[in-house]
């Protein structure tokens, strides 16, 4: 009995033995190595990306000494887009043409993209139907966080583009809040809501009907079709470009239903094709509005 009870007080103390015998935080000898400081010198090449979350700090860091000072933030959603297109549309599309109209601005970054739009939250919401969603005065908030922080980190301007049209009233509050908070800011950055980006309606639809001669069975400026979808070939295009699964391109082939709106889908590149010249509109589109934004912009 007196041994066991001699083995229990000697496991009884060995913690405290144990932290006796680490030396003081702070002692000698165990202070963490500095962290290498924020302007040192870059030791290995970069890569060749626009995406501000694909960069190193310091690759970041050099860009936006090299001028790379204009930014694109890009706002998408996950919403019901029928029964053969993903939850993630719009931020499939905003990764193909957020690239393309930032190379072919030049000099041009992109923030990581806002994936949620606003959206009311109730008890009748059919899953599927929508979100997940923030409310509209958050989505605001976001937005104009986000931009007041390209602000700080050394962008002199900042574009919102968005792709979907629940997303318009936002990005316009962000832009004139900001643009109307820093007008007397000596370094003179720009904030400013892209209109022209969302274009479907006005260009996409009548560029399938008119330019490529598509007799797709939609109205211009509708949102559906015959086939009773929220879904139309330009869409399908630009996603097949990006990844056909996100269009179920090879389930609906083989379920006999590769088509829309009184379109069949010829082949898959013949999909894509059409989707190269739909984001090659998308993207002249919204670079020619930008451009012509900054010729009214005042010289420094």
């Amino acid at each position: 009995m007196r041994t066991t009870l001699l083995l229990l007080s000697l496991l009884a103390l060995a913690p405290t033995v144990a932290t006796a015998q680490q030396p003081p935080s702070g002692a000698a000898g165990q202070q963490p190595p500095p962290r290498r400081p924020a302007d040192a010198p870059r030791t290995i090449e970069g890569v060749n990306t626009v995406w501000i979350e694909q960069l190193t700090q310091p690759e970041l860091r050099d860009l936006i000494k090299d001028g790379y000072t204009t930014v694109l933030v890009l706002t998408g959603g996950v919403e019901d887009n029928s029964a053969n297109l993903v939850l993630d549309k719009h931020n499939i599309n905003n990764r193909l043409h957020g690239e393309m109209i930032a190379r072919r601005l030049g000099k041009t970054l992109v923030a990581p993209l806002v994936t949620l739009e606003p959206g009311r939250m109730s008890s009748t919401i059919t899953p599927g139907r929508a979100g997940p969603m923030i409310s509209q005065a958050t989505y605001r908030a976001l937005l104009f966080d986000i931009g007041d922080f390209l602000r700080s980190m050394g962008f002199t301007e900042i574009y919102y583009l968005g792709d979907s049209g629940g997303n318009t009233a936002g990005m316009r509050f962000a832009a004139d809040s900001l643009t109307k908070q820093y007008a007397g800011d000596s370094a003179r950055v720009v904030f400013k809501h892209v209109a022209e980006y969302y274009n479907h309606t006005s260009h996409v639809q009548p560029f399938i009907q008119n330019e490529l001669k598509i007799p797709e069975q939609i109205r211009i400026g509708a949102s559906t079709g015959s086939s009773g979808l929220h879904e139309e070939l330009a869409i399908d295009a630009t996603m097949a470009l990006v990844d056909p699964v996100s269009i179920r391109y090879p389930q609906r082939v083989k379920a006999g239903e590769a088509e829309i709106n009184g379109v069949k889908f010829e082949s898959l590149e013949w999909l894509q094709d059409i989707g190269r010249k739909v984001a090659e509109l998308r993207t002249k589109l919204t670079v020619d509005a930008i451009t012509a934004y900054r010729a009214t912009l005042a010289k420094p």
